[in-house]
């Protein structure tokens, strides 16, 4: 049994989305200069690094990611291989064996963009044709490698909206170069943030 951990490191080297607050540990005290502690405030969006977004993100009276129930978001998921994708598309997708998991991880080639601080808006993101194909095969949880789920900068976010409006958990940031398709136990827990439309979340697969 191994444990693989899919989550981005939150460091200097951590890209965010544009028009988003990007992350910053800054020092409040400093053993160092002759003070009692080391003590840090964190400065970033919610939507760093690897989040879950919540209904919240785009609807106005929704619940926030704290309304998800953990066992939708721990459990069996399978990360699905479309490294050679341009978009993951139902067209992408019905190229696929059907899709009947609760929990998906799309690996891209995103996954080869993390470790470079600069944002990159030609990842491959889901199309709000790919959106309504997962919704409609029951996929619950849709786990993506890059900062966001849409393709970069489409009119009205409609993957977003499919989705979350679907009922599903929206994990984004997850970095999946190493791992291998297939089915594995995911643990996927986003802080307890009440209200928040996003939460950075700790995500980690188990393989047997």
């Amino acid at each position: 049994m191994r444990f693989i951990d899919v989550s981005v490191p939150l460091d200097s080297a951590l890209p965010s989305y544009p028009g988003n607050t990007p992350y910053a540990l800054e020092a409040d005290k400093r053993v160092a200069r002759g003070e009692s502690s080391n003590v840090s405030t964190v400065r970033m969006s919610a939507h760093a690094g690897t989040h879950v977004d919540g209904p919240r993100h785009f609807f106005d009276g929704r619940p926030g990611v704290e309304g998800f129930e953990l066992d939708l978001l721990i459990g069996p998921a399978r990360v699905v291989d479309l490294t050679s994708a341009t978009a993951i598309s139902a067209e992408s997708l019905s190229e696929l064996a059907p899709i009947d998991d609760l929990r998906i991880l799309f690996k891209t080639s995103n996954s080869q963009l993390w470790g470079s601080p600069q944002f990159h808006p030609s990842y491959v993101g889901v199309t709000e044709s790919g959106a309504r194909h997962l919704i409609e095969r029951g996929v619950r949880v849709v786990g993506v490698d890059y900062l966001s789920v849409e393709v970069f900068k489409t009119p009205g976010a409609p993957a977003h909206h499919v989705l979350l409006g679907g009922g599903a958990a929206i994990i984004e940031g997850l970095n999946l170069r190493d791992v291998e398709p297939g089915v594995y136990d995911m643990y996927c827990l986003p802080l307890r943030m009440i209200g928040s439309d996003g939460a950075p979340a700790r995500v980690v697969l188990r393989a047997s």
